[in-house]
């Protein structure tokens, strides 16, 4: 298995036995907060973006250019970002299939003693004590075996530019 779809499998794990687990968890369909309340532009590997670019090149014509130019006006914004491949109407990630790891893993990750996650996600955290979480320092290790990270909008300068 290639190495990015072995992290996104071994999180996909991770994040399905945490929910299985606990039913209150708010990470579910529907849920956008930290899609609309991201710190900074998103950023992923060169890898990342290539599925992301493909996903974006399958969506009708209109929505792909809006969301390419999202990508573009999202470039060095400060936060709160709200994140480019979000369908603003409907909560939904356009991309969701290609989506970066850290969205499949935010929630579902921790640093030595923080969780990574929004104010529910700390609720339910405070609440239950049994949590199992992932370890945020090594998937950023195993990602950064990719290869270097950058902003959407670096990538697609760079496609762009290409032709």
């Amino acid at each position: 298995m290639a190495p990015l779809y072995q992290i996104q499998y071994d999180v996909r794990l991770r994040t399905d036995a945490t929910a299985a687990a606990h039913g209150n968890w708010p990470c579910r369909k529907g849920c956008d907060d930290c899609c609309r309340h991201l710190a900074a532009a998103p950023r992923v590997t060169q890898e990342e973006w290539r599925l992301i670019a493909h996903a974006i090149g399958g969506l009708a014509p209109d929505t792909a250019g809006a969301v390419r130019q999202r990508i573009r006006d999202s470039a060095g914004v400060t936060r709160p970002v709200v994140c480019p491949l979000l369908d603003r109407h409907s909560g939904t990630c356009l991309v969701y299939e290609a989506r970066p790891v850290a969205c499949r893993a935010y929630g579902f990750y921790a640093e030595r003693r923080d969780v990574l996650g929004c104010r529910r996600i700390e609720l339910v955290a405070r609440e239950s004590a049994d949590i199992v979480w992932g370890n945020h320092a090594a998937l950023e290790h195993r990602l950064q075996q990719l290869g270097a990270s950058a902003e959407l909008s670096v990538w697609l300068k760079s496609d762009e530019s290409r032709g």
